[in-house]
């Protein structure tokens, strides 16, 4: 017998009615609630431990509730805990870079190195990563007993909890205001001292260290172009000698600076000019 199609969807409305009345015929599913409770709506107390009932040092520096995260500052003889010592050291390695370029003798080296590269008009040689190298290597060796006298007064005591964070950081920067002051011209410290509208005595005491670090930088660029100035003159006398012969010789086409620079480089190198530069240099922090 030929169903029609009508009545084929009539028969699958039917069976797929009966399908969902079986189902309906068994257990009644239930629905549960969660209550929540929110502290202090709930009669037992959140508190761990009474009060006066911590034994240690330990427990007292805990959070005495419950469903709470404990952040410890600070563990036995005031030493800062291992997670707040890591953040800590990850921020002084971010600031590291500026106190390399502010409060160290890196600015004025690298700018003589620069200066001297381009008296010699080599253009690119010695690269700027050797430059910088070095720069970074001369610095170390200035710094040295500044350095060391920072980790001996400021970080062995505090990690040995003789002294707490203020105490170290005040030693700890002490011994660079002592390489700075020397360095800086009074001048620019009497001009950032009047725009801070501050009065000094002519003592380093008395000058904040967000006077004596701008003070001490204008100064360094103010040695370092000094420097820089004298490097160039003997090079300038080599530019003036080989283009004055080029005139007289009437190769007016010939660049002056192709034919000086072999001579400048022959200049440097038997003067033993990095010997002279870099040890000059040196010298002049101490």
């Amino acid at each position: 017998m030929k169903i029609h199609r009508p009545t084929k969807i009539i028969w699958m409305m039917i069976c797929l009615l009966l399908t969902v009345g079986i189902f309906c015929m068994g257990k009644p599913l239930q629905a549960q609630a969660v209550e929540w409770h929110i502290t202090g709506e709930q009669e037992e107390s959140t508190i761990l431990n009474p009060p006066g009932t911590a034994q240690t040092p330990e427990e007292l520096n805990t959070i005495n509730t419950e469903n709470s995260v404990t952040v410890t500052y600070s563990d036995t003889n005031g030493m800062l805990s291992g997670s707040l010592r890591i953040m800590l050291t990850l921020t002084f390695i971010s600031l590291l870079p500026m106190i390399v370029i502010m409060m160290t003798s890196f600015t004025r080296i690298i700018i003589v190195l620069h200066f001297t590269r381009q008296a010699l008009g080599t253009q690119t040689a010695p690269p700027n990563q050797i430059l910088i190298g070095l720069a970074l290597i001369l610095t170390f060796f200035i710094m040295q007993p500044t350095i060391t006298r920072v980790y001996e007064e400021a970080i062995i005591p505090f990690e040995e909890g003789e002294i707490e964070q203020d105490e170290a950081l005040e030693l700890g920067a002490a011994p660079l205001r002592e390489f700075m002051y020397p360095q800086t011209q009074v001048k620019d410290v009497d001009m950032f001292m009047s725009i801070a509208n501050m009065e000094w005595d002519g003592k380093l005491e008395s000058i904040p260290t967000s006077v004596l670090i701008p003070s001490f930088m204008i100064s360094e660029l103010r040695t370092a172009f000094w420097i820089g100035f004298l490097i160039y003159i003997p090079f300038i006398v080599v530019d003036m000698v080989v283009a004055s012969t080029l005139m007289s010789m009437g190769m007016m086409m010939l660049p002056p600076t192709t034919i000086s620079m072999p001579f400048k480089i022959l200049l440097f190198v038997v003067a033993d000019g990095w010997n002279l530069i870099i040890g000059n240099l040196v010298r002049t922090f101490y």
